[in-house]
């Protein structure tokens, strides 16, 4: 199923699921029995999903078209927001604009930092660069959201843990964010202001055709102004998520609606292109980021 969130025509944010070009709102559709938000789905999401199960029998729904409405991110306030940087590829590319090589802890655990869990954007919303930016990028990556709380989790147990996926776009500010892991502290102000998730979230389910053992044959692309930039392939992953959630799971309970970010695929970047390839982002531009099975996500600088 594809989950989302969205503003339906009364201008009320709703919960509910794509059913071809056809949006449901999982409230209505249910009489009541489902909630009318992400949060709360995910919170008890294995008994709604039954409740969805039979829904799903029925032959129709009260549904909006896409034009009716207005989707936003589609889990607009994740739990925690904890990304990853899972491709060795960026990690060499990254590292190597920056005259180093890559650490070698780097290759002994996965690593990630948290980011602001209330600054999710959607599909077709607005992004506004920061007042003290002028090297604003985009990160081409995908995320997996938790379903089922738990702890010490192993790596070979951690499917049975995501409810699913959805395109995630890491917007950096990169003067800002190099200027402060200069104290060894990692990015904050540099990463905080935006994050894209969307436009919907697939459960894990959706993906089993393209599974190649722990990780998925999908292809990822970002475009800016309509113009490919990026290209890559999630096969081409270091860590899976198993290993991940095994990691950010240490010691620490993770929780139905935490966000898990892949990092970014190899030359998913402008900072790994180099600017040969194309400057920085300015307000105007438009990028869309598109990874099979998950569709699109696209927001335009302001």
């Amino acid at each position: 199923m594809k989950f989302v969130t969205f503003y339906n025509p009364d201008g009320h944010l709703r919960a509910g699921w794509l059913e071809g070009d056809r949006v449901i709102d999982m409230n209505l559709a249910s009489n009541g029995d489902l909630p009318d938000n992400m949060a709360d789905f995910m919170k008890d999401n294995k008994e709604y999903m039954l409740t969805l199960k039979k829904l799903e029998d029925q032959m129709e729904h009260p549904s909006f078209s896409l034009e009716e409405i207005r989707l936003t991110a589609p889990l607009p306030r994740p739990v925690s927001f904890r990304d990853f940087v899972a491709f060795e590829t960026h990690v060499k590319n990254a590292t190597k604009r920056s005259g180093d090589t890559v650490a070698p802890e780097w290759y002994e655990m996965p690593i990630f930092y948290f980011s602001n869990p209330n600054s999710m954007k959607g599909p077709g919303e607005e992004v506004k660069r920061p007042s003290k930016c002028i090297r604003l990028d985009y990160e081409l990556e995908l995320a997996c959201v938790i379903g089922k709380e738990g702890k010490n989790i192993q790596a070979d147990e951690a499917e049975d843990y995501i409810f699913g996926y959805t395109i995630l776009n890491d917007w950096s500010a990169r003067d800002i964010q190099m200027k402060e892991m200069k104290v060894l502290l990692g990015p904050a102000k540099g990463k905080d202001f935006a994050t894209s998730i969307g436009p919907y979230l697939i459960t894990k389910e959706e993906l089993e055709s393209y599974r190649v053992g722990d990780k998925y044959d999908l292809e990822m692309t970002a475009s800016v102004n309509g113009e490919i930039l990026s290209r890559g392939n999630f096969k081409d992953i270091f860590y899976s998520f198993g290993e991940m959630i095994e990691r950010a799971s240490e010691e620490v309970t993770l929780y139905p609606g935490d966000i898990i970010g892949s990092g970014t695929v190899g030359f998913g970047c402008i900072m790994e292109l180099g600017p040969d390839v194309h400057r920085w982002l300015e307000p105007g531009d438009e990028v869309e980021l598109t990874i099979t099975g998950l569709g699109s996500l696209k927001n335009k600088i302001v």
